[in-house]
Formats: C-alpha cells, sequence, structure tokens
C-alpha cells in the first residue's frame, strides 16, 4: 500500500481533521469511499493520530451500583465530556488491572490466572497465553500478582505485561523472593526472571503504574522511592524523590505518581497546596516544581481526592462520587462526572488514566 504522503490519498488538511476524530467515528467513516477505509492501517496516519491522541489523556472509572450486580466503565473526556465504554466483546466477569497508550490489562473475576490485553475503542483483543510458570509460583498473600503492569509502545505498537509479586512456599509466608512475569507480545510468550525485595504496594500504589523512557513505575508503599522495571535489561531498581518532598509530615502530605506529556510526575497533596513535580531529565534525575495549585476552592473534598490523568493544561482528580477536572491555565476547577445513585466503591478504587489510540493488540 502506498504511503499517506505519496500524493495517492486525501491531502493533509483532511488528514488532520481525520486524525481528531474519536476512533468509533473514524472506524464509520471507513464506509466514505476507498481511501479512508484504509486510514486505520497505514503506519504513517497511525502515528500522526496517536501523536494527537496522547496530548488528551482521559479518565476510565468503573462505577458499581448498589442495585445492580455489574458495573459499568465510564470514560470521562475533557473535549468531549462523558460516555460509557463496554468490554461485552471480552464475554468475561473481568477487572481492569491497567492501562497505557489505549490498551487495557483486565483479569478474568472467575478464572485466576486469565489475562486479556484489549482496545476498547477499536474492540479488539488478545487472550494471554498462560505462563508455564503460573501454575508453581504462588503469590503473597491471596495468589494473585501484588503488581500488574502494562507498557505499550506507541511507534513499534508493541507491548509488554508484567505480573510481579512475593513468592510463597505452601502453608507458608513470603520470604522476600520476588518474581516477575513479562509477556512479550511480538515473542508471544513469558519471561520469568527473580529477585528480593522488601516494599509492599497499597491499592492506590499499584493502580498508578507509569510507563515512560522504557520502564514500569510505581511508588513504594511507604511513598519512601519510586520502584522502577527497566524492561530492556529485566531490572529492578530505586529511585529517589525530588528533595524537596516529604510524605507524611504534617499537613496530610499525600503522594502520587502519574505521567504529563511523556515525563514522569509526582504530585504531592497537602491540606491546603497541590504541588506537581516533573522530571524533566530522566538520566539526570533532576526534578522540577512546575506548577503550585491552591486547593482553597475544593477544601471539603482535599482529604479524599485523588489525582488520576494530567497533561500540562490539566489535570483530573476523582473522589468518592465525583471525577473533577483542574485547568491549569485559568486556574478553574470544574466537575465532569458525579455518581447520581450510591455505589459501592469510591471512584477512585478503581480509576485509570486512558487515552484513545490505534493501537493493535494482535
Amino acid at each position: 500500500m502506498n504511503s499517506l504522503k505519496d500524493g495517492f490519498f486525501p491531502d493533509e488538511v483532511i488528514l488532520q481533521i481525520l486524525a481528531r476524530l474519536p476512533v468509533k467515528s473514524l472506524y464509520r467513516s471507513k464506509t466514505v469511499c476507498k481511501l479512508w477505509c484504509r486510514l486505520s492501517s497505514d503506519k504513517y496516519f497511525i502515528q500522526l493520530y496517536n501523536e494527537l491522541s496522547v496530548k488528551n489523556p482521559m479518565v476510565l472509572v468503573e462505577v458499581s451500583e448498589v442495585s445492580e450486580s455489574k458495573s459499568s466503565l465510564i470514560c470521562v473526556d475533557n473535549l468531549r465530556g462523558v460516555s460509557e465504554i463496554s468490554l461485552d466483546f471480552l464475554k468475561d466477569r473481568i477487572k481492569v488491572r491497567a492501562s497505557c497508550n489505549g490498551l487495557l490489562c483486565c483479569s478474568s473475576i472467575p478464572d485466576k490466572g486469565v489475562y486479556y490485553v484489549c482496545n476498547p475503542m477499536t474492540r479488539e483483543f488478545r487472550l494471554l497465553p498462560k505462563s508455564r510458570e503460573r501454575p508453581v509460583t504462588r503469590f503473597y498473600p491471596d495468589g494473585e500478582a501484588t503488581l500488574v503492569g502494562l507498557a505499550c509502545n506507541l511507534l513499534s505498537q508493541k507491548f509488554n505485561v508484567v505480573l510481579a509479586g512475593y513468592h510463597r512456599s505452601f502453608g507458608h509466608r513470603s520470604d522476600g523472593t520476588f518474581i516477575c512475569l513479562v509477556f512479550d507480545s511480538e515473542l508471544n510468550k513469558w519471561r520469568k526472571f527473580v529477585s528480593y525485595q522488601d516494599d509492599h504496594f497499597t491499592h492506590m500504589n499499584r493502580n498508578q503504574v507509569v510507563f515512560v523512557n522504557g520502564s514500569l513505575h510505581w511508588l513504594t508503599g511507604g511513598c519512601s522511592c519510586i520502584l522502577v522495571l527497566d524492561l530492556d535489561c529485566d531490572i529492578w531498581r530505586k529511585m529517589p524523590f525530588p528533595d524537596k518532598v516529604s510524605y507524611g509530615s504534617g499537613s496530610g502530605n499525600r503522594i502520587y505518581l502519574l505521567e504529563s506529556d511523556g515525563f514522569l510526575s509526582l504530585i504531592q497533596i497537602s491540606d491546603a497546596w497541590m504541588n506537581i513535580w516533573v522530571l524533566k531529565d530522566y538520566e539526570r534525575q533532576e526534578w522540577d516544581l512546575v506548577d503550585r495549585v491552591s486547593l482553597r476552592c475544593i477544601r471539603g473534598l482535599v482529604p479524599g481526592i485523588f489525582p488520576i490523568s494530567q497533561t500540562g493544561e490539566y489535570v483530573f482528580l476523582a473522589t468518592h462520587k465525583q471525577v473533577l477536572v483542574y485547568q491549569r491555565k485559568n486556574r478553574v476547577w470544574k466537575e465532569m462526572y458525579s455518581v447520581k445513585n450510591g455505589c459501592t466503591l469510591p471512584l477512585w478504587f478503581s480509576a485509570h488514566a486512558f487515552r484513545s489510540t490505534i493501537f493493535s493488540c494482535h
């Protein structure tokens, strides 16, 4: 197939317009003509589309209604508002475990050890093969992996899934042995390596895994450092916080790990302020304090507010029943979504950063 740059396809103006459509609308536009039908498989257009889409991160929240046994997945988009996303094409009861560059990693609720990677916008999915290691690898304490990570490279269209946790022998507690399984989408198989760790992880620590610079990043449970997995060489290492960041030392300090326009970012929330740090130089580990936000306007919500997703222009935060957006340029707070009825779990409990991309699971 000729490239879209060769002149046989719509000019750059039309491409720029189509590249700004939601994925679902783009796929519907395939019926317009044969040329448009080929867009979603053309490398030049895919790169253009994804470059634009990564600038518009969203939030996915799982809403479990008290009156219903099933839950719904809500997408909150700063540009297009609120919509519901269905994962019914998986034909399984699942839990979203990780999100990265338009793909979701989901685990089966009835069948432990069964994992899917899917693109909810294109409704493509891939059932991951079971690792030979999994039947003999007992994760502590409940048989589930402590950490689940998803690393998706938009340029190569390849992804990795990481399952990591403490090993225990039958009937015994963990001895500190940390098992890591890494799935390679290109090879369609798992690899395993073993290390020793002494960290623990809270629920929010596990949810907020960030993929930048070829590595996955998690906050440790005591927020003492950032745990990094380098996927190129299968090595765990620890990264320190900015010198001026402290956790839990008065004023209710809390720390969260996010991505910001391709950079690793730390958000520190106290009773009165939200400080946003960005790791501008990854190799030298040089952090910049890029914003300091007063929380006076939402003072009553501060104890139960959690940042989920951000860009240089705005920050999404979730509370028990609301998703808020903070516009950084004009310093305005806005409610984007709220649960009208009772829900079993707070929204922040199952919130993930998300973006809409053309990324094939196959």
